[in-house]
């Protein structure tokens, strides 16, 4: 379909839109994962961070769309071992949800521990190349379900291209004030490693064959948030309200 006949088709804009629309909500994972892998960076690095890492993922997403039939093919079966079987896909979740619930352990356990932040410092430049592949490596294992929905929801690769564009870019706009946000209030930061841990045990839970809807997921994560939001309004109220008033 040439690109005219594609932009003048209703059909197009409804499948860009709703796979969009899917794209943008899967990214919820992949927003807080970035908030937590850049952390530990600083300001200017955590966002070269992001935008090397999202560029580099965006570029990986469009180059598995092309490679669509081979995607499709990581749900046959490849080995079963104690008679379940694993396909590839299976696989993948697994060991990506093992690492996120690695990574969520690994970090809580040293925010409950005293670090000295100069360390901490003098070791963030060194990470960045780790935390750009780690960046890249999770987005892919999040885009599987992803592209695959979209086989079912878009005939066209060119609108789940775009499709895919404006949801990594709505990410990363995204992931910004999100890891700022997370910075500035430590305790949503382990909130956000909290609710790491539960997306990677979601994660291998699909793995295994034990599928947990995403919608009760991301309800567990608002409510938790707003939990938050409401103890982080508290807080301030009480800071004010604790400042003397200035002389006039």
């Amino acid at each position: 379909m040439d690109v005219v006949a594609l932009l003048s088709d209703p059909a197009a804009w409804a499948s860009l839109v709703t796979l969009t629309a899917l794209e943008i909500v899967l990214g919820i994972d992949n927003v807080v994962f970035l908030s937590v892998a850049t952390a530990h960076l600083d300001r200017d690095e955590a966002a070269r961070a992001r935008r090397v890492g999202m560029g580099l993922a965006l570029l990986f997403r469009i180059a598995l769309l092309f490679a669509i039939s081979w995607i499709v093919s990581l749900k046959d079966p490849v080995m079963a071992p104690f008679g379940h079987a694993f396909s590839v896909k299976d696989l993948i979740l697994i060991g990506g949800g093992g690492f996120l619930m690695y990574k969520a352990v690994n970090h809580i356990h040293e925010e409950m521990e005293e670090h000295v932040p100069q360390e901490m410092a003098r070791t963030a430049s060194r990470v960045f190349s780790l935390v750009v592949g780690q960046i890249i490596l999770i987005d892919l294992v999040f885009s599987l379900d992803s592209i695959i929905t979209a086989v079912g929801l878009a005939q066209q690769v060119e609108v789940m291209i775009a499709a895919v564009i404006i949801a990594v870019g709505v990410m990363y706009l995204a992931s910004g004030p999100v890891s700022t946000f997370v910075a500035e209030h430590p305790t949503t930061k382990v909130l956000a490693l909290a609710f790491l841990l539960l997306i990677g045990v979601s994660l291998v839970a699909d793995g295994f064959g034990f599928h947990i809807e995403r919608g009760y997921v991301y309800a567990a994560m608002a409510f938790s948030a707003g939990v938050e939001a409401i103890n982080i309004t508290a807080k301030k109220r009480r800071e004010r309200a604790s400042t003397p008033d200035e002389p006039a």
